[in-house]
C-alpha cells in the first residue's frame, strides 16, 4: 500500500529536495531509502552512530509529507503498556465509587489510556511513526513491534481488535547496541548513515545555523573531522557541531579572535570529562589547522 502523500515526491531527487526545504541534507542513497520506503509502504530502519541525524529525519520527513509524527522513544524494560495502552485503573475505581449501584462499563475510551501505537492506529490520517532507538529495547519488545508492523492492528481483550484507520510510514532508528532480529530487517528498507564528509557537514551547518559564515562553518567541520578520529567515548555529533559553530560565531563577534573562539566554545562540542582531557592535548594543534 502507497502512503499517503507519496504523490508529492515521485523520485529520489524530488525527496532530496523536499527534505533541504526543511533544512535537513540527505544524500543521494538516504534519498532513494526514504523514496523507496514511502513508494512501497515498508518500514524503514536507519543505523547509524548517535548524532548523525536519525531522528532528525524521521522528522523532517513528516514535515515533507505534511504528516504527524508520533514517536515512540524506547529504552531498557519499556514494555506493551508504554507502547500500545494501559487501562486507567484509579479513574475505572474512581467511577464505580461514584456510580453506585448503576452500571458502569469500565472499558468505555475514557479509562484507555493511548501509547504511541494505539495513537497511530487511530489517527484518521496517515502519520509517520518514528520508533526511536529500537536497539535500546528487549528482544521480547522487538517481537512485539513485529507483531504490530505486520499487520498494523492490535487486540484489547476487552474491546477486540483495533486496526489502523490510514497506514503510516514507519520509521525505526538504531545506535546499534546490539544486534536486532533478522525478522525486523528482512521486513524494512535499510540505511545505513555514517558522520558526513567535511564538506557535507558545512553544508549542514550552514542550514541549521542561518548566521554563521561559509568559512568559520567549513573550519569548524574540518576540525570535528579530526576530533571525531580521536579515540573518544561519545564523538560529537552534528547538532554539537552546529552548536559549536554558533558559539564560536558569538564569541567571536564579542572581540574573541579565532580560533580562540572555538577552544572557549569547546564544551559545546565535547561534553565528558575524560573526551576532554583526551583532546586537549591537541586541541591547540586540531584548531590552529582551521587557519589554514
Amino acid at each position: 500500500m502507497v502512503i499517503a502523500g507519496s504523490d508529492i515526491m515521485e523520485t529520489p531527487d524530488e525527496v532530496a529536495r523536499h527534505l533541504s526545504e526543511l533544512r535537513y541534507v540527505a544524500d543521494e542513497s538516504l534519498a532513494t531509502a526514504i523514496f523507496l520506503a514511502i513508494q512501497l509502504g515498508k518500514p524503514l530502519l536507519i543505523e547509524g552512530p548517535p548524532g548523525v541525524g536519525k531522528t532528525e529525519a524521521a522528522k523532517a520527513m513528516a514535515g515533507a509529507l505534511g504528516r504527524d509524527l508520533i514517536r515512540l522513544q524506547c529504552y531498557e524494560g519499556i514494555d506493551a503498556s508504554q507502547a500500545l495502552y494501559e487501562w486507567n485503573y484509579q479513574r475505572q475505581l474512581l467511577a464505580l465509587r461514584q456510580a453506585g449501584d448503576a452500571e458502569v462499563d469500565l472499558y468505555d475510551d475514557r479509562f484507555l489510556i493511548a501509547r504511541p501505537l494505539l495513537q497511530v492506529l487511530r489517527s484518521p490520517e496517515s502519520c509517520v511513526l518514528l520508533v526511536d532507538e529500537i536497539d535500546r529495547s528487549d528482544h521480547e519488545f522487538e517481537a512485539l513491534l513485529l507483531e504490530f508492523l505486520a499487520d498494523f492492528q492490535i487486540s484489547i481483550p476487552e474491546r477486540g481488535t483495533i486496526r489502523a484507520v490510514s497506514r503510516p510510514l514507519v520509521l525505526l532508528t538504531s545506535n546499534r547496541t546490539r544486534e536486532l532480529a533478522e525478522a525486523l530487517r528482512r521486513r524494512c528498507v535499510y540505511h545505513w548513515i555514517d558522520y558526513p564528509d567535511a564538506g557535507r557537514e558545512a553544508q549542514i551547518i550552514m542550514l541549521r545555523s542561518g548566521h554563521v559564515a561559509r568559512t568559520t562553518a567549513a573550519a569548524v567541520a574540518a576540525a570535528v573531522r579530526d576530533i571525531r578520529a580521536r579515540p573518544l567515548a561519545k564523538p560529537p555529533g552534528i547538532a554539537e557541531a552546529v552548536d559549536w559553530a554558533n558559539a564560536a560565531t558569538i564569541l567571536e563577534k564579542g572581540g574573541s579572535p579565532w580560533p580562540i573562539a572555538l577552544r572557549r566554545a569547546v564544551g559545546l562540542l565535547i561534553k565528558d570529562e575524560e573526551d576532554l582531557a583526551t583532546i586537549e592535548p591537541e586541541l591547540e594543534a586540531i584548531l590552529e589547522g582551521t587557519l589554514s
